[in-house]
């Protein structure tokens, strides 16, 4: 039974889950990733966090960005930097820990529980910020591969932990050649 006093935000960083689904053998269906956490209390927001180099504006992440952002996510995103080294080759870098971080933050009055869906260990001092401030926070990664894809002071520090392994059944679906990225 749903717990409507349960207030619940997810945030997912997207190419993070996009690699540990890929490396558990699955795609992520994002119809029923909501729906899954929809049942589990109100969502409140489910945010998707993902880079999106300058040159793949219009290609195969596309379709998922405008999906999610039709049904029912908030999706953030943020060009790539490119750059070249030293040695002459080019490389891109970005990420978004700060702008989801302050989402967050944003956000904490406003729920009693948040499901961070990466293993990035650099969200470990927000996690703690979270809790501080009254919040359940629940991280969803693996520790299903070898190594384990959940940083162990992230998965320490959380009050739950979900290992998408286990939520194979409810929110994935098969890996197909046309799955769009991230």
């Amino acid at each position: 039974m749903k717990d409507r006093s349960n207030k619940i935000a997810l945030f997912i960083d997207g190419p993070n889950l996009y690699a540990t689904a890929r490396l558990l053998g699955f795609d992520i269906d994002y119809k029923r990733l909501l729906k899954e956490f929809e049942a589990r209390g109100t969502l409140v927001r489910a945010f998707y966090y993902t880079l999106i180099a300058e040159d793949q504006e219009n290609l195969a992440i596309r379709p998922l960005i405008d999906w999610l952002d039709y049904n029912g996510y908030t999706v953030v995103t943020k060009p790539t930097k490119e750059f070249v080294e030293a040695s002459g080759q080019r490389k891109t870098k970005g990420n978004m820990v700060i702008e989801l971080a302050v989402d967050a933050i944003e956000l904490a009055e406003h729920v009693d529980q948040m499901v961070l869906f990466s293993g990035d260990g650099d969200f470990r001092s927000l996690v703690a910020s979270l809790q501080r401030r009254g919040v359940h926070v629940t991280v969803a990664s693996t520790v299903s591969t070898q190594p384990p894809l959940v940083a162990d002071e992230l998965r320490r520090q959380a009050d739950a932990f979900i290992d998408l392994s286990d939520l194979r059944a409810k929110i994935g679906r098969e890996v197909t050649s046309r799955s769009p990225p991230r």
